[in-house]
């Protein structure tokens, strides 16, 4: 088929060259020029795992074009899908983008004589497909219903997976606003991927996207809630008791003597919190939602406080254990909000670093990736050095956090900490470190949920 996706973001991109891989003739645009030039030489504008070189595979073979020319895009293309970004402003997502997008798709079809889909795949809260997507494109095309198709199809995309999320979909959810929508839609995946097509209404499929990211971010808030009451206590492991709880049948079965363990489980882990693009904005915008329709929220609320509280509680261990932190030198290892991604939007990292700095410490900060976003999050906070080797950033420090998992990181021997550091202190954030090991090397170390 021919398609057409508006926005080149991590859903755009992402989505615009896994279809062109699959066979699709896909039409990318953007009104940014400089990352229309960027995609046209093959070179992906974001980070992200197996994009570049895929990227490069479908601009060779001219299975994908990147262009400003939104009306040839539509004019050439069977679908539209609009993957612009939905930035959460006050409380509430902000539909600037998503309106702008259909008011311009509208406008086209105006001119367009053949049947044409436009599919919202940005993140919205239930009813914006059909109460506000919808009237944009009948009034900008002049057309109604019938004339033109709409559904809304959610993305599951994890940050750092996201090529191998899209190409292996656990399932493709289409909320199509009639059958036709729907039975022209579904061509793009029911030849090209192995995965169950769920039909809904577009109000099914906006509130799948969030129930989703809120059931995850949930397991991330429990977990951490169970390791502060081990905290308290003492003399637990919480890390211990989520791999158990998850060991649960019901979490992890067992078919023909195999353990099958769920991704779902990685969630049943205590850490440093969630943050990113998705988590805190999309359950933030349920709750607004919820709350607009008369209806109180208690348990996302518990959600997000439960997350916000992690930091503050990193900061409390951080003064009891090193005696004070104000005048002492802390390495942060990690700035992206989760591994494999330089992504640094509602990083806890980010967040740590800026509660350290007021509270009078120094920083040297570490990330393989994520160092330059990192600087134009924390442009103007002074005393924050950035390095690109982890040893430069360990040099002569009394304390180092591990705020993101990155294998570059967990992977560092105990031996170089013990080398570099004034005292050698790790305050494990995201549990991924070994403590008998750390012991053994005479590293102190400090954990989410543990507490010797």
């Amino acid at each position: 088929m021919n398609i057409s996706i508006i926005g080149t973001g991590y859903v755009g991109l992402v989505t615009g060259v896994c279809l062109a891989y699959k066979g699709h003739k896909v039409f990318c645009a953007d009104k940014q020029q400089h990352i229309i030039d960027s995609i046209s030489r093959g070179v992906s504008p974001i980070y992200e795992q197996q994009l570049d070189s895929m990227l490069a595979h479908v601009i060779k073979n001219n299975d994908l074009k990147a262009t400003t020319d939104l009306n040839q895009a539509v004019m050439e293309s069977e679908i539209t899908i609009i993957a612009v970004g939905t930035p959460y402003i006050g409380d509430q997502i902000a539909l600037t983008y998503i309106k702008e997008a259909a008011h311009e798709v509208g406008a086209i079809l105006k001119n367009k004589k053949d049947y044409h889909v436009v599919c919202v795949k940005s993140t919205v809260v239930p009813t914006t497909t059909d109460t506000i997507v919808l009237p944009i494109l009948k009034q900008a095309s002049g057309k109604e219903l019938g004339d033109f198709g709409l559904v809304m199809n959610p993305e599951f995309l994890k940050e750092g997976e996201a090529v191998q999320d899209f190409l292996n979909p656990d399932r493709i959810i289409i909320g199509a606003i009639d059958e036709k929508s729907y039975e022209v839609f579904k061509n793009i995946y029911q030849y090209h991927f192995d995965a169950p097509i769920i039909k809904v209404n577009p109000r099914t499929a906006e509130m799948i996207k969030y129930a989703s990211n809120s059931l995850l971010a949930t397991l991330i808030s429990f977990s951490n809630e169970i390791a502060a009451i081990s905290e308290e206590a003492g003399g637990i492991d919480a890390l211990k008791v989520m791999e158990s709880v998850g060991l649960d049948k019901r979490f992890t079965p067992k078919v023909r003597g195999q353990l099958i363990k769920p991704d779902a489980t990685k969630y049943l882990k205590p850490g440093r919190g969630f943050g990113g693009s998705c988590f805190p904005k999309d359950i933030k915008s349920l709750i607004s939602f919820s709350v607009q329709r008369g209806y109180d929220p208690k348990i996302l609320k518990s959600v997000i406080a439960v997350n916000e509280l992690q930091i503050k509680r990193i900061l409390c261990t951080l003064k009891k254990e090193l005696s004070g932190i104000q005048d002492k030198t802390i390495a942060i290892l990690g700035l992206a909000f989760k591994a494999n991604t330089d992504d640094v939007r509602e990083s806890q990292s980010i967040k740590l670093i800026r509660e350290l700095k007021e509270a009078g410490t120094k920083l040297k900060c570490y990330d393989p990736a994520a160092v330059e976003k990192a600087k134009t999050e924390l442009l103007g906070c002074d005393g924050v050095e950035f390095f690109n080797d982890y040893r430069e950033a360990l040099e002569g420090t009394d304390a180092a956090i591990l705020m993101t998992d990155w294998e570059f990181i967990t992977s560092i021997p105990f031996s170089e900490y013990v080398k570099f550091m004034k005292a050698p202190a790790v305050f494990d954030c995201c549990r991924a470190l070994d403590h008998a090991k750390a012991k053994f090397y005479g590293v102190k170390y400090i954990g989410i949920g543990f507490r010797e």
